[in-house]
């Protein structure tokens, strides 16, 4: 892969810092020195072409490493080094991986892995055409991660325009989509990368105040718990500039939560996922749900109420799921969305939409409401099955402190009642000790088990004489 106009950027930062990591700065130099270190070690140990599988998480050497894997052509599987071991199996296996690769400090190791049965067409044809690639897992937060398969070339054209380089902490994965854009976009323009130990509020915080970060790109969830943590007061963080989200849809009671703690901070709807790469997108201003798409090659359109976009950045398709695009070559994205004064405003995922009686319930529009209430710490809104209507709201719910399971549904249907219609207040509501947020900061939509009989109480009109029957 022609990787020359990052490397001559690199050549051209010098010796500005590219990371911070456990305290210590790696200039440009240094990355570009070690980029080739690395080309040299892929070529002479035969992984050149090959898949491979970089089992990582930030440092420079994982940032060497993957451009040195795409120089040399290889389809690159990134994954999180603290996943299971099960997990990376599956994902090594699913994306016929031939080898696993880890560096370390600077210590480069490969295995080689057995590979069963022929290769995908997709990835054949991207070997056939020497064309370095990159599988991306979604999060399957949701359901089963699926394997989207990107063409390197098209997937990096987007960093060749260049934004106001900054000091960013790259606070999602390694190996999520939008991990992979802030350390790209950081490195393409010249920004340093300030590489956290942990993904904790106090370490962000301290990470903020000792490198004067400016830029921090998160998930609401994240910026919910930071704002819960309260640890933020312990801190300077006057230099933060810009606070970008992604990854889920932003809570407006959250939104305007945190402009209000934050007021001077620039806030930013991102959007993107596995399957398209990031957009640069701009806000309709900082307490604002909607968005617009800031490059001209980008196409968006709705249709029957789901988003779809057409982009060179989008991916070839995936190795375990059907074909998401139209016949015109259009991604379908999942989402539900509508368009405001040119605007777009994302509703939520349609897989996640409850539907009550034929009327729509948007999860996070219920979460927003919920997580507002004192006594909760943290909302997951599902469709529970309802013989009379279908499906009802169930709401499972972690809470900031002691609460009787009959208190607590009161207060929910006081709360809700005069900011919510009747069939969008939670009928069922789950009290679980769990945690409601994955490691990639985001709400688990499928909650795990529950661990006591006492941990569920239903709470539907359905059984509730005191209340009104639909």
């Amino acid at each position: 892969m022609n990787i020359t106009f990052l490397l001559e950027r690199f050549a051209a930062y010098d010796h500005r810092p590219a990371l911070i990591w456990k305290d210590e700065q790696y200039s440009y130099n240094w990355l570009l020195d070690q980029i080739q270190t690395f080309s040299q070690w892929i070529s002479r140990e035969g992984l050149e072409e090959a898949i491979v599988v970089l089992e990582e998480d930030y440092s420079p050497y994982a940032a060497a490493a993957l451009i040195a894997l795409l120089e040399r052509n290889c389809i690159v599987v990134p994954l999180d080094r603290h996943l299971v071991e099960a997990k990376r199996n599956e994902y090594t296996t699913l994306a016929q991986a031939e080898w696993r690769m880890s560096v370390g400090e600077g210590e480069a190791i490969a295995k080689h892995c057995s590979v069963q049965g022929s290769r995908s067409p997709i990835l054949a044809r991207l070997s056939q055409e020497k064309k370095a690639g990159l599988v991306i897992f979604s999060s399957g937060s949701t359901g089963r991660s699926k394997a989207a398969v990107h063409s390197a070339d098209r997937l990096l054209h987007g960093f060749r325009r260049q934004v106001r380089p900054l000091c960013t902490i790259p606070f999602m994965m390694f190996d999520h989509i939008g991990g992979l854009n802030t350390m790209l976009q950081s490195l393409s323009s010249g920004g340093c990368l300030c590489v956290i130990p942990d993904r904790s509020p106090l370490e962000v915080c301290k990470t903020i105040e000792k490198y004067r970060v400016q830029a921090l790109p998160v998930s609401p969830t994240f910026l919910n718990l930071l704002l819960l943590s309260g640890v933020y007061r312990e801190f300077d963080l006057s230099s933060l500039e810009v606070a970008s989200y992604g990854s889920e849809v932003m809570p407006e009671a959250l939104l305007t939560a945190w402009n209000r703690q934050f007021p001077n901070v620039r806030t930013v709807q991102a959007y993107g996922m596995s399957e398209l790469g990031i957009l640069p997108t701009r806000s309709k201003d900082s307490g604002s749900l909607l968005f617009t798409v800031r490059d001209g090659e980008v196409r968006y359109r709705i249709v029957d109420g789901l988003l779809e976009i057409q982009t060179k950045t989008a991916m070839i398709g995936y190795l375990n799921a059907p074909s998401p695009f139209t016949e015109d070559g259009w991604l379908q994205t999942g989402d539900e969305a509508e368009m405001e004064d040119g605007y777009i405003r994302i509703l939520g995922r349609r897989s996640e939409i409850i539907n009550v009686g034929g009327r729509k319930v948007y999860p996070a529009e219920v979460e927003s409401i919920l997580e507002q209430m004192d006594t909760i710490e943290t909302a997951v809104v599902s469709g529970e099955p309802s013989g009379i209507m279908g499906q009802m709201v169930m709401a499972t719910v972690r809470l900031t402190g002691e609460q009787p399971l009959t208190e607590l549904r009161r207060q929910i249907w006081d709360y809700c009642r005069d900011k919510l219609p009747q069939y969008k207040i939670p009928q069922k509501i789950v009290i679980t000790q769990e945690t409601l947020t994955s490691s990639r900061m985001k709400k688990i939509r499928i909650p795990g088990p529950i661990s006591s009989a006492q941990d569920e109480v239903a709470a539907s009109k359905e059984e509730d004489s005191g209340r009104t029957q639909y």
